[in-house]
């Protein structure tokens, strides 16, 4: 599995790509992998304000459903419009396509002290 060094990840299983006070998240390989078949997306969170913890969607999978939950205090501004239509981008591409949201961080400082390729990796050892 890979876990690319330029994202953080949470321990929730959900890795960050930070743009200035922008985040895109989606959920990583390991994730995906464990979920198995991923046969929807349902996130309707977009503007509004949450924090960090918060469920801000679910991902169903063949066998279960999963919440997934917001790295940082922020406002969600985009959902991956793509998932609605093709949820199995989540398996295929989970750091490319399979994107699931951008949101506004509130605190910058919250994505910078999230775990890093390396300590992630160690996570799911």
């Amino acid at each position: 599995m890979t876990f690319p060094a330029n994202l953080k990840y949470t321990k929730d299983h959900e890795w960050v790509l930070l743009n200035e006070d922008t985040a895109t998240i989606g959920i990583t390989e390991f994730a995906q992998h464990e979920l198995g078949d991923i046969v929807y997306v349902d996130i309707n969170t977009k503007g509004k304000a949450l924090s960090s913890e918060d469920v801000f969607g679910t991902v169903e999978a063949v066998k279960t459903v999963s919440d997934l939950f917001l790295p940082a205090a922020g406002t969600v501004t985009e959902i991956n419009p793509a998932l609605e239509a093709n949820p199995e981008l989540v398996n295929t591409d989970p750091y490319g396509e399979g994107w699931m949201i951008k949101m506004k961080v509130d605190n910058i400082a919250d994505i910078e002290s999230l775990m890093n390729a390396d300590a992630y990796t160690a996570l799911v050892s």
